[in-house]
């Protein structure tokens, strides 16, 4: 009974907070206009003031290097609302940070490149195998700085529940330090079991720390739940924490899920720290997701992920080697090659999105994708129905029940062009889908957080696991045909059978899809 009372407390205390929240949102947008109708004598002088402004602000969107789907999603909006859309793009529009910003970040990613080595070496053993592998994992070196390694073993987790389990094994037998990095943190039967193993090693002296996204948890967890941390003994950094302000801040979220333990063993995939990714209670039906559990020299690059991140947050300047140190996991065996990688939304490179294209663009015999969703642009549209043309076997598994209304809508909407030109669609039928992967020809597969829409490609801190020559590939591949048995194919039948109206939001909807 008590357990419900609290319940029902905190469910309303998250709404007066959201509510607060909005509410001062709303009253600077209505101060906005009142000054505006109090000056409303020089309403002509005003009116041609913002239309000089949006017209200023479409000419700068022309000629931003955004991609072209965003910019004809603010484009619109802009014409349509002259006087208010020009304001609105300067003000929510993009990337925005200040030069301090850009130089911390500038001195972090410095620190990145000198943390980690490039790896000539293994990629001439690379070389060996495939020139185009090279090609793949060069890019990845060359511009997000994270190289490939060896001496490393995965494996992969197709379900949260397994994930968990393994997950609070190795939780178990750290001896220096945990670093946690997750976008969602809620709790309950997962987080609750994960923070008494928490607690119990910071109390022993190791090093524990988390980073949560702020937007991802707000109705989640408690007000101050990050000091609640840090009296257990835990320290904790929030991303980008909500404020009632108006600010561009807000599109940029961190979307990662990675744990490492040690420096020897990391996990990285799609599985928040919430009862749904286990299936502990029931949302959008049954929930499917998977992660990665790699050990070995490739943890490294995620062990530097999590610091440079904790870095530019907490304003601190660590010696990254330190953490190194304690990396003493003796590899018994090794197989393939992995490489965990990172991407920024301020760095003008949209690796993910470039991973995924030069796997698709490589690619001889099939593809294999799953993703939450399908909210796409023209320059991937292109390459998944040229690799569909030239005869490989494109398919990808989409959620049947929606997390998000209107954004399943859009992913239904790009269903047609798809199916058209030979990609095939499934829908999981038991719930909801929630994993991203990629994998290709039976030598390479992605395991991260990236979800193949804007959000992910454009405005989120994402990261990945690209792999090649892997059993973990064969195993990404083998969940994804198990997979297949319970979803339900599209059809264009089935397209054609979809209600006038609902094509017309659909397509409504997809004009703005950069902006959801």
């Amino acid at each position: 009974m008590w357990h419900k009372i609290k319940t029902i407390i905190r469910f309303f205390y998250h709404r007066v907070v959201l509510i607060s929240i909005s509410i001062a949102i709303v009253i600077q947008l209505a101060v906005l206009i009142a000054v505006i109708l109090r000056f409303n004598n020089y309403f002509v002088l005003f009116y041609w003031g913002s239309i000089f402004i949006s017209i200023f602000t479409v000419f700068w969107i022309l000629n931003d290097k955004i991609n072209p789907s965003y910019k004809i999603a603010w484009i619109i909006p802009i014409l349509l609302f002259p006087i208010f859309g020009g304001l609105f793009y300067i003000f929510f529009g993009g990337n925005k940070m200040s030069k301090r910003e850009k130089k911390k970040l500038k001195a972090i990613g410095l620190k990145i490149q000198n943390a980690l080595a490039p790896q000539p070496l293994i990629l001439e053993d690379m070389m060996l195998h495939d020139k185009g592998a090279v090609a793949q994992s060069r890019y990845i070196q060359n511009i997000a700085f994270f190289p490939p390694h060896k001496n490393t073993t995965g494996e992969y987790l197709p379900i949260g529940e397994i994930k968990f389990e393994r997950l609070k094994e190795e939780l178990k037998k750290a001896e220096h330090f945990i670093f946690l990095e997750y976008f969602i943190i809620q709790e309950g039967v997962m987080w609750n079991s994960i923070l008494d193993i928490l607690v119990e090693k910071a109390k022993k002296g190791v090093d524990v720390r988390i980073i949560y996204d702020d937007l991802g948890c707000l109705l989640l967890l408690p007000r101050n739940y990050c000091q609640k941390l840090n009296q257990l003994g835990i320290k904790c950094c929030v991303f980008n924490p909500v404020r009632p302000v108006l600010s561009a801040k807000i599109n940029n979220r961190d979307h990662r899920k990675i744990a490492i333990i040690d420096g020897h063993t990391g996990f990285a995939g799609g599985i928040n720290l919430a009862d749904e990714y286990i299936n502990e209670i029931e949302k959008h039906g049954y929930w499917k997701d998977n992660a990665i559990m790699i050990k070995g020299d490739a943890v490294w690059n995620m062990t530097v992920m999590f610091l440079s991140m904790w870095d530019y947050l907490k304003g601190v300047d660590e010696d990254f080697s330190e953490f190194r140190k304690n990396n003493l996991f003796k590899m018994e065996s090794s197989e393939g090659y992995f490489q965990p990688f990172a991407d920024s939304p301020f760095d003008d490179e949209t690796v993910g999105e470039i991973v995924y294209l030069n796997l698709l663009n490589k690619s001889n015999k099939y593809v294999y994708i799953t993703t939450p969703y399908l909210i796409i642009d023209y320059g991937m549209t292109k390459a998944l129905t040229s690799a569909a043309k030239s005869g490989v076997d494109v398919r990808i598994i989409t959620p049947h029940l929606a997390d998000k209304w209107y954004v399943h809508a859009v992913t239904r909407s790009n269903y047609r062009m798809l199916v058209e030109n030979g990609v095939r669609i499934y829908e999981y039928t038991p719930g909801f889908i929630h994993s991203k992967t990629l994998v290709s020809d039976d030598e390479y597969a992605v395991v991260g957080s990236i979800n193949m829409d804007y959000r992910s490609f454009y405005l989120h801190f994402e990261c990945g696991v690209w792999m090649y020559k892997s059993s973990s590939v064969l195993a990404v591949k083998e969940d994804f045909l198990s997979t297949l048995k319970v979803c339900k194919e599209i059809t264009m039948k089935d397209i054609k059978n979809v209600k006038w109206y609902r094509r017309l939001i659909g397509t409504i909807l997809r004009v703005f899809a950069p902006l959801m």
